[in-house]
């Protein structure tokens, strides 16, 4: 479903992205994981179409149609989400608003059954309806954060959910419940490309079911199964590096 085929990517003229190639078939579940400056979230991002980041290179096919010249909101049309690192706040916008706009925009939902479809499911992820007329993300936690993230996934049931660090800043109890919403994603047919520096929310996931991948200086240095997350938990990063190097 997703084809990233020799990528190079570049922010501000530095290059991140130094021939990067993924492939991810629709209902996996993928895990990208690498030490901080390997290239982790720029491949989230230039997946999603961010701007910022240029193509140098190579190009990426999603559903066999070559999207890397299409803009963010192309993308997302197509079935493309992505779940920040940091989502940001905006003031003056409302979560139930912003969230019946997105229903409306890309599923077609009438605005008062969207209403609906969004109370009922933000209970499930410890949202009172009191809470989605504040203004979003701003005073939030980052466990409310990223359960807010979840909870638009939930909603929009997207092909494929690019989940960047969803583990950084989160409490314990919402990364249990962040944990299992992904699961239940995954388990109605949509892929997952899950990145984390650290295992920390792996430990509530199916590792038989994940496909494993260590970033280094821009390009993929190993794949394996759920096993590898075990050996970079135990063994840390750098054995797996001697070894691709040796």
């Amino acid at each position: 479903m997703l084809k990233v085929e020799n990528l190079h990517v570049s922010v501000e003229g530095k290059p991140i992205l130094k021939g990067l190639t993924l492939a991810v078939n629709s209902g996996e579940f993928h895990v990208i994981m690498g030490p901080n400056g390997s290239g982790k979230s720029t491949l989230a991002l230039t997946i999603a179409g961010h701007p910022k980041y240029s193509v140098e290179g190579g190009r990426i096919l999603f559903d066999d149609e070559d999207i890397t010249a299409l803009g963010p909101h192309e993308r997302a049309r197509r079935g493309i989400m992505l779940a920040f690192q940091h989502p940001p706040e905006v003031e003056g916008v409302r979560i139930i608003e912003f969230l019946q706009q997105v229903l409306v925009e890309t599923k077609g939902v009438d605005p008062v059954e969207a209403y609906d479809m969004i109370i009922k499911k933000a209970e499930e992820l410890w949202f009172k309806e009191e809470d989605l007329h504040r203004h979003l993300n701003v005073g939030f936690s980052g466990g409310e954060r990223k359960r807010l993230e979840i909870l638009q996934a939930l909603l929009i049931e997207p092909k494929l959910l690019i989940l960047d660090e969803p583990d950084s800043g989160v409490d314990v109890d919402s990364l249990s419940v962040i944990s299992r919403k992904i699961e239940e994603l995954h388990q109605r047919g949509t892929a997952v490309l899950l990145i984390t520096h650290y295992g920390r929310i792996l430990g509530h996931l199916d590792r038989e079911k994940l496909r494993a991948h260590v970033m280094k200086d821009g390009r993929i240095v190993k794949t394996g199964s759920g096993e590898l997350v075990d050996r970079i938990e135990n063994e840390g990063f750098g054995r797996i590096f001697e070894e691709v190097e040796g």
